[in-house]
């Protein structure tokens, strides 16, 4: 099982402007794309910001099948949060709370 975290934490936001406006204003940060969602790229670590529920962090877990990946994770007590298998992608909170993006 060689996954690997990648370097993206996106986030979901009603508002994904005010979102990024705080991160500007407060912390420092530069907004460097807004299509199709507003991006804050950083030298270790990238910021997405995407209009919906909040859902807290989600951190970027490359796999090497997301649908094995997602059957693995759900026979061990997590939840698909939110599935996209045309991206593909998929949504994961675990047991202690923590949600990833699982991608190839």
């Amino acid at each position: 099982m060689a996954n690997s975290f990648g370097t993206d934490i996106l986030i979901q936001a009603e508002h994904p402007a005010k979102a990024a406006a705080f991160y500007v204003e407060q912390l420092g940060f530069e907004i460097t794309g807004e299509t199709p969602m507003i991006s804050l790229h950083g030298k270790h670590i990238n910021l997405f910001i995407e209009r919906g529920p909040a859902l807290g962090p989600v951190l970027e877990v490359t796999v090497g099948s997301v649908e094995e990946a997602k059957a693995r994770l759900v026979e061990n007590g997590c939840q698909i949060v939110k599935d996209q298998p045309a991206f593909p992608r998929c949504y994961v909170k675990d047991p202690f709370g923590l949600i990833y993006n699982l991608t190839v």
